[in-house]
């Protein structure tokens, strides 16, 4: 089975799943585990087909077998997880009229846990796809799986059940990195410190990690690694397909932000094959903001990952293949159907590409900084990292919306927030409101005129940083254990060079009339000259490749621009691919 983070759910509604808060799961259970009548029994046996199994038959092992969904028939099944050592645990036994899935099946990702018959049982089987048919064609209990889907996500998280096992001394950076790639993939995790878990300290006894190989990881198939990497624990957990075969997608979408989440929905929704890439988690640098008030329907504000959460649920249900964590190493243009070369040296084609690849983190000149990412300076606001900083005081550089979201979330956490920017307000940076609330939030300091210019620490992590303003010259230390770094960034294009997108100043790529206007002051045209091609609003200055959201030059940051233009792209994409030639790739 798999998990989100509590993130993925805000404030309480009865209605909406996906805001079901963490303190009303027991009182869900009825959503959260249905059971079909019998004529609905009848009715979803038009999308599977019933198997019998035997008493102590194993129906699906964790980490190898796929399905989209079993409804239990007759008798009972036994759901089992690994816990390592070669352990496993009961978690539950499920009985006639209810179903096993969770929402990786609706893209045919490996089962997470183990399932075994406890005595004869009957089954019927829904694949992936005919799950993601039923739950289209059948309206309303279509909605009642989703929800089901969904509160199970979290209630993974609340208990701490399925998904991988992390073992690590606390405190150790390289757990933390690989405990926030999990959550904000809004997977299910359970942390085991050795020092206080026996379980723990009997697998770190028997495996002997070197500093360097902490965090042990056990993989829902019992396998043990060794701090792996977030593509190999990606691959482990079925985050990361099998992308080597011949297929050719109708749109390749590098970059899983709102942008591209919405593209890969309004695409697939309308049946085009669609592949999603996203290097480290879905949302982009929309999922670090804690709440998003400003977004048309959601008047009590909503957070990013929240919103990215409903977004890739939505993508799954649809048909969208998406892969994480896959990083593009360059576009090839040069021959049909376009083609990307991921990191991990395989290919993939497609008619279309759609860049939604975002920007990249901006780090500021500081000589030893690196060297206390994850282990205090962090990108990043979520819950995980507000547990870290409770009662602290704490430093957030920054005045973008971004940084005003987290400051004021992690207010609700800190003892002290010192906001630093270098300029002489937030005014021309944030909006008026989180303006407002940051006045008005009694913990929360401004520092104008001011930056950090040395980090401190010793072999637990970061112990301190000095910061200067700069219109006095005066230098203070400041004792904190956090740094909070949201100071820009700069558009993900280096990947580009062997296509020639064409790209801004800054690096951003032009679209649709700019990359017409750059091409008249090129040729010295003063108008629109009449042999140049015309470009659809969304495409770049390479015919079949669209630019959306943040890298697009001229693109207004805001995540709702984002997702309208990832929706907007999906027409001019049926229109390029209307106009190819009879008989093309």
């Amino acid at each position: 089975m798999s998990g989100t983070t509590p993130e993925f759910i805000p404030e309480t509604t009865q209605d909406d799943p996906v805001q079901a808060s963490s303190l009303d799961i027991q009182g869900r259970m009825h959503q959260i585990s249905p059971v079909f009548t019998e004529a609905e029994l009848r009715r979803l046996q038009r999308y599977g087909k019933v198997c019998h199994y035997a008493g102590g038959a194993t129906l699906f092992e964790a980490g190898s077998s796929s399905f989209g969904m079993l409804v239990i028939l007759a008798g009972h099944v036994a759901v089992t997880r690994h816990e390592g050592l070669g352990r496993t645990s009961l978690m539950r036994e499920i009985g006639p009229g209810h179903f096993i899935a969770e929402v990786a099946q609706l893209s045919g990702r490996p089962a997470l846990v183990n399932g075994h018959a406890v005595g004869d049982v009957d089954v019927l089987v829904i694949s992936s796809e005919s799950l993601r048919a039923l739950i289209v064609a059948e309206a309303e209990m279509g909605e009642r799986i989703v929800r089901a889907l969904i509160l199970r996500r979290v209630a993974l998280i609340e208990v701490n059940s399925g998904g991988p096992v992390l073992v690590g001394p606390r405190g150790n950076g390289n757990l933390f990195h690989l405990q926030s790639f999990l959550s904000s993939n809004g997977h299910p995790h359970t942390v085991l410190d050795p020092a206080t878990d026996a379980a723990a300290a009997a697998l770190a006894g028997r495996y002997q990690p070197t500093p360097q190989e902490w965090p042990l990881v056990v993989c829902p198939d019992g396998k043990v690694m060794k701090n792996p990497g977030n593509a190999e624990l990606g691959r482990c957990l079925g985050m990361l397909p099998d992308l080597s075969g011949d297929k050719i997608f109708d749109v390749l979408v590098v970059g899983a932000g709102p942008a591209g989440l919405a593209t890969a929905v309004y695409a697939a929704s309308e049946g085009l094959t669609v592949l999603a890439l996203e290097q480290r988690a879905y949302g982009g640098q929309a999922g670090a903001s804690a709440r998003i008030e400003n977004y048309l329907g959601f008047p009590t504000g909503i957070s990013g990952r929240a919103l990215a959460g409903r977004a890739y649920v939505q993508a799954q249900k649809f048909g969208v293949e998406i892969a994480t964590p896959a990083s593009a190493a360059n576009l090839l243009c040069d021959s049909w159907p376009l083609r990307v070369n991921l990191c991990d040296g395989t290919q993939v084609r497609a008619r279309t590409v759609v860049l939604s690849c975002g920007a990249r983190y901006r780090r500021p000149s500081l000589a030893n900084l690196k060297t206390y990412e994850g282990r205090g300076v962090y990108y990043w606001a979520s819950p995980i990292e507000a547990k870290l900083c409770r009662q602290e005081e704490i430093i957030l550089v920054g005045g973008g919306n971004s940084a005003g979201q987290a400051a004021v979330f992690l207010s609700g956490h800190a003892a002290k927030v010192h906001m630093v920017i270098r300029g002489e307000g937030l005014a021309a940076s944030m909006s008026s409101y989180l303006i407002e609330r940051i006045a008005a939030t009694p913990n929360i300091t401004l520092h104008t005129h001011t930056e950090i210019i040395a980090l401190e620490g010793d072999d637990d992590g970061l112990t301190g940083a000095r910061w200067r303003n700069n219109q006095t010259g005066e230098e203070a230390d400041c004792a904190v254990r956090r740094v909070f770094l949201f100071v820009g960034a700069d558009p993900n294009t280096d990947w580009l060079h062997d296509c020639a997108v064409a790209v801004d100043e800054q690096g951003f790529i032009r679209t649709g009339f700019d990359v017409t206007r750059a091409e008249c002051r090129a040729h010295g045209h003063a108008v629109y000259p009449p042999d140049l091609p015309d470009r659809a609003a969304l495409e770049t200055s390479v015919p079949g490749v669209f630019a959306i959201g943040d890298v697009r030059a001229g693109s207004t940051k805001r995540v709702a621009a984002a997702v309208g233009e990832g929706a907007a792209v999906v027409s001019q994409i049926h229109g390029f691919l209307a106009r190819l030639p009879a008989g093309s790739a």
